[in-house]
């Protein structure tokens, strides 16, 4: 990658890092309601792999999102306002953090609910090797997703259809509070054994070692030779959430794993050394500061949605006692623009 490209993950991981420490000022401001989960400390697993796929693949994750969308190229403040609950969102305030997606840029979010995003990533992957389009799925997920049978069952049926799809762990040692040793009774590179799965273990906190593995991985499913597994080991730095008091977890730990910080390392390993200035790097931090800042100020001058859109994007046919504050909403309201009622 020429010195461009790399200053451009140097960024866009600085600017994973900002966003997410403004977002938990916003949250303790009561700006953001609702659950919050931050991606502090695994900014290089989004950054490297969404630099590995193309603008048409498409990426499924978990609720530890705004990362993930952002590196996708999701605008921040499109994102921000959407953890605003705003009319400006992604999803018009309607997903919020937990549920973050953007169609036109295929990130599939943000799923709620651990593990039951697998299968729908399968079929994503059943549905471009069935149409052809030579697109490739990753779907990410945490290490406690790997006990639930909805796992089983997505790798099951990717191995048996040979699906054009990656499956990633962000292995960062604890599902919500509990250390992985005390979830699951075997090695996370066993998981995919049972299933006859290509597998790789990566350095999370190297986004190149990442970006380097989603390549191969990426090209076996092009080339036709289906899924993968790639365990990705990493750390978090923030609690599960930012309603979780994270006592639970080591200090020391904490302390240890920030000695190999991603941005850090990187700016240390690949930029320092091949003539980027140290001026340069606060530039960037400069610039992407402003950045944030903006995108809270847009979110938070963002309206609210509008009472009458309450079941916009719910049914597809109207139904009869859709109320809001008593009053009946009618279906031309809902889902005409030309008031007369057809869809």
């Amino acid at each position: 990658m020429d010195k461009e490209s790399l200053l451009s993950l140097y960024r866009q991981m600085l600017l994973i890092r900002t966003f997410e420490d403004k977002s938990a000022e916003m949250y303790a401001g009561a700006k953001i309601a609702g659950f919050l989960h931050l991606y502090n400390g695994q900014e290089a697993v989004a950054v490297g792999s969404v630099s590995a796929l193309n603008p048409d693949d498409e990426i499924v994750v978990n609720y530890r999102d705004h990362g993930w969308a952002i590196a996708r190229g999701v605008s921040p403040r499109a994102v921000m306002a959407e953890l605003f609950g705003r009319k400006d969102g992604t999803t018009g305030g309607r997903g919020g953090s937990m549920h973050l997606v953007d169609v036109e840029k295929h990130f599939w979010g943000g799923y709620a609910i651990v593990g039951g995003h697998l299968p729908l990533a399968s079929g994503l992957a059943a549905a471009a090797q069935h149409l052809q389009t030579g697109r490739v799925t990753l779907c990410s997920m945490g290490d406690g997703s790997t006990n639930i049978g909805t796992f089983h069952a997505a790798l099951n049926w990717a191995k048996l259809w040979n699906l054009p799809i990656i499956f990633m762990v962000e292995n960062n040692g604890f599902a919500m509070g509990t250390p992985y040793e005390d979830h699951s009774p075997v090695p996370m590179m066993t998981k995919p054994k049972g299933y006859d799965m290509y597998a790789e273990q990566v350095d999370g906190q190297d986004v190149m070692a990442v970006r380097d593995a989603v390549c191969r991985v990426a090209d076996r499913a092009r080339a036709g030779e289906g899924p993968s597994f790639l365990d990705v080991v990493t750390y978090r730095y923030r609690a599960h959430s930012m309603a979780d008091n994270d006592q639970g977890r080591n200090r020391t730990e904490i302390a240890e794993w920030k000695k190999r910080d991603p941005i850090n390392l990187f700016a240390e390993s690949a930029l320092l050394n091949k003539g980027v200035k140290a001026q340069d790097l606060a530039e960037i931090e400069k610039q992407v500061i402003a950045e944030v800042e903006d995108a809270a100020e847009f979110a938070d001058a963002s309206p609210e949605p509008a009472r009458e859109t309450l079941y916009d994007h719910i049914y597809a046919q109207p139904v009869a006692n859709m109320q809001v504050e008593g009053s009946l909403i009618k279906p031309a309201t809902l889902y005409s623009s030309n008031g007369n009622g057809t869809l």
